[in-house]
């Protein structure tokens, strides 16, 4: 710059100073423009004031010259010290050079420029305001400066700046707040200790409620909440904390629907103290705001389900996840199967799956969920099912999914049938694949849940409207629940229809009902380790939560009809062995031991017709129910049969289970020779097939017992098989069974015989 130039009213003198690169004789010019600016403030002389500012600004603070940006800086910091309190009016003149200058490459101009606006903003105080985002915009840049003077001498303007805010009445934060939403995603860790600080700031002035402008910055403080730094993690973990105390302060005040989705992002955070802090929101948000999270619930679901199957080391995520579930499941109730939601339905929705827990309903109870008092929207929110239906869907059918996971999400699922059957049973048809998939599942837990969703599906009423249209496929018959009233037994034992009154502790099947059956058995037709493995702890289960002697009488209705012959005896074989040890079937051996009405006859029909594809299983049958005279008539012909090491094998484990307390009435008959000639005859021809092993001694001691052998011989002429003289037994024609049984084992004997001759031809070649 020339010196000689005329910059009037600044003197000669006081230009070279201002240039010069001693700071003594910059300090001295400044002296000078003080005194100088002092005298117009007296003469009242705004223009030579203005005229003084901006050739500080322009010549000097502006300049290309370093030592002239210098000496600028300090003249408008004298300006500003002259003016007192009338610099209010001339704060833009002065700021706008300075904040020029802390973008300088010079450190030391920085410095310098920090200096000179802390002197103008402590005369100005309060009148600083209206330009406080300009103001935070430079210091927010300044923060992150590799420079320690700089950034020292910008933390010391960063406190004059806190001092005046927290003083004043008048800030405004509506035009901060979107600055501040900017600048809280800067990843420089000075910057982000910088924002955090004002935040903590602005949130303890009364004056300023931060609260409701929280959906604009939260997403950045979560992001915050993750730096590297400890102490930027504290400011932030104590700032949220702060928020949430307010939240539950004032929950009527909170946009709870405008945060959902940023904790439901944060919520799924690899970082664990975000996770934590967002799901540890996710909580108090779900008891504070109510039904109003529920057109969050797939994405809440999202974001909480994983978190269900963590490990001891993320224990606490796990327990407040929980927590989130919990309360999440108790906001869908039965009026949200109200209305109708087909038009939010896709054509083609995706399937879920759930299980029931009855263990957690007072879990469910005890947890507080409520809507905010200004609840009339809360009440106009509807159950986006389709999403939740989606969420779960993902989650069943991923191979990575944590067994707890899983059965959290047939949890969901049993409680969605529960509570809104109506529109759960739009998705049913796409979930039944992989709830039946599902079965294979390697938890017991898991297959348990599985199976009361899957009978929940079965049994529940709201599948009925479906069942009513939904004809049987050809050669399938439509199982319905036995009736109550007595009736005339069917000629065709069990084949003709059955009355529709229920017991009140019957559930009532729907169409699902015979499907369910139907593709389980296809399972274990196809999962012949499923079979061997869990089939009995299915089914037993299944006659747990639905009726017992519909599963029985449905299978082997269906079993009849079944082509591989090979696995429609190993399953006779295996609900043989269910019906005669499990305890749950305890009530339907009742109903077959003694034959006396007119549904237990039919039952017996209708099971006998499958049993016969196992010899053995029909003779345990028979057994079961007492006809003995059968079972001794079925023995004759098994000399008929091939007698093959696994039939000798059924023969064996049949012995075995005489033996068990199962059969205790029937070793307890055996003292009654009169009356139960043919039992003993049954089970001497049992004798006759086993060879010299452990089961002949067992048999053949248990015979011993028999008193005075001399009484089993009958002096009365038999008619030609009888049937047992029992009320509604009568009914039975035995001879039809007899010959059902010799037709189905002369199909599996041209089985055999034709696998041999396949196998023998494949063995000789072409």
């Amino acid at each position: 710059m020339n010196a000689e130039r005329d910059l009037s009213p600044l003197t000669p003198n006081i230009v070279r100073a201002l240039n010069d690169k001693m700071y003594e004789k910059r300090k001295v010019a400044a002296l000078e423009i003080e005194k100088l600016v002092r005298e117009f403030v007296a003469q009242n002389n705004a223009v030579q004031i203005k005229h003084v500012i901006q050739i500080l600004s322009q010549e000097f603070a502006l300049s290309q010259h370093p030592h002239s940006r210098k000496g600028g800086l300090i003249g408008l910091a004298a300006c500003s010290i002259a003016l007192g309190k009338d610099s209010g009016q001339y704060l833009r003149e002065l700021i706008e050079p300075v904040l020029t200058c802390f973008n300088d490459a010079d450190s030391r101009l920085r410095y310098y420029a920090c200096e000179a606006l802390y002197n103008i903003v402590k005369v100005a105080r309060g009148s600083v305001l209206p330009h406080f985002n300009v103001l935070f915009d430079g210091l927010s840049k300044l923060a992150a400066d590799p420079d320690p003077n700089v950034k020292s001498g910008s933390e010391l303007l960063d406190r004059l700046l806190k001092d005046i805010v927290t003083e004043s009445s008048k800030f405004d934060l509506v035009s901060f707040v979107p600055l501040l939403r900017e600048r809280i995603y800067s990843n420089n860790q000075y910057a982000r200790q910088f924002i955090i600080s004002w935040i903590l700031v602005l949130e303890n002035v009364p004056d300023i409620n931060l609260l409701e402008y929280l959906p604009e910055i939260l997403d950045g403080l979560f992001q915050i909440l993750g730096d590297n730094s400890k102490e930027i993690r504290k400011m932030c973990e104590v700032s949220l904390g702060e928020f949430l105390k307010e939240i539950k302060k004032l929950p009527d005040s909170v946009k709870f629907a405008e945060m959902a989705n940023i904790l439901v992002i944060h919520c799924q955070s690899s970082d664990d103290l975000i996770q934590l802090t967002a799901m540890s929101w996710m909580r108090e948000f779900l008891q504070l705001a109510g039904r109003v999270m529920l057109p969050y619930s797939s994405g809440i679901l999202t974001a909480v389900l994983p978190c269900l199957s963590y490990d001891d080391r993320k224990k606490s995520i796990k327990e407040v996840a929980n927590v989130c579930n919990l309360s999440l499941m108790k906001l869908v109730t039965p009026e949200d199967d109200e209305g109708d939601d087909t038009s939010q339905l896709p054509s083609q929705e995706t399937a879920d799956r759930g299980t029931p827990d009855t263990e957690n309903d007072s879990s469910l109870d005890n947890i507080s969920v409520f809507a905010p008092r200004s609840s009339p929207a809360a009440a106009a929110v509807t159950l986006n099912l389709d999403g939740i239906v989606q969420v779960l869907d993902r989650h069943l059918c991923e191979p990575t999914t944590g067994m707890m996971t899983r059965i959290c999400v047939l949890k969901w699922l049993y409680h969605l049938y529960i509570k809104t059957p109506r529109k759960m049973f739009r998705h049913t048809d796409l979930l039944f694949p992989i709830l039946l998939k599902t079965l294979s599942d390697e938890s017991d837990e898991v297959i348990l849940k599985d199976l009361e969703v899957l009978a929940e599906i079965a049994s529940s009423p709201a599948g009925q409207s479906d069942a009513a249209n939904d004809e049987p496929a050809a050669g399938q018959t439509k199982l319905q629940v036995p009736s109550l009233a007595r009736g005339a037994l069917p000629g065709s034992c069990g084949e003709g229809a059955r009355g529709l009154e229920t017991s009140p502790s019957t559930p009532t099947m729907n169409s699902y009902f015979h499907r369910f059956m139907v593709n389980l058995l296809k399972r274990f037709s196809t999962e012949r380790k499923l079979l061997e493995m869990r089939g009995a702890f299915i089914i037993r289960q299944l006659c747990l939560l639905l009726n017992a002697e519909n599963i029985f009488h449905s299978m082997a209705d269906i079993l009849l009809r079944e082509e591989d012959l090979k696995f429609a005896s190993t399953m006779v074989q295996n609900l043989n062995s269910i019906l005669l040890t499990s305890s749950e079937l305890f009530q339907l051996r009742s109903q077959l031991k003694d034959l006396q009405t007119a549904e237990s006859c039919d039952l017996f029909c209708c099971l006998y017709r499958s049993w016969c594809h196992s010899p053995v299983a029909t003779v345990s049958l028979c057994f079961l129910t007492q006809n003995y005279r059968h079972a001794y008539h079925l023995i004759q012909k098994f000399g008929d049969l091939e007698v093959t090491v696994d039939f000798l094998t059924e023969v064996d484990k049949l012995v075995q289970l005489i033996e068990c307390p199962i059969f205790t009435y029937l070793r307890l008959q055996l003292l009654d020779v009169e009356n139960h000639p043919y039992l003993i005859r049954a089970l001497y021809g049992l004798l006759m097939l086993l060879p010299q092993s452990s089961a002949f001694q067992l048999l053949s001691h248990r015979l011993q017992c028999v008193p005075n052998p001399q009484l089993m011989r009958s002096g009365h002429a038999e008619p030609a098989l009888l049937s047992s003289p029992k009320s509604d037994s009568e009914r039975i024609d035995y001879t039809e069974l007899l010959r059902h049984f010799e037709k189905v084992q002369n199909k599996h004997l041209e089985v055999r015989h034709q696998r041999a001759g396949d196998i023998v031809e494949r063995r000789l070649g072409p």
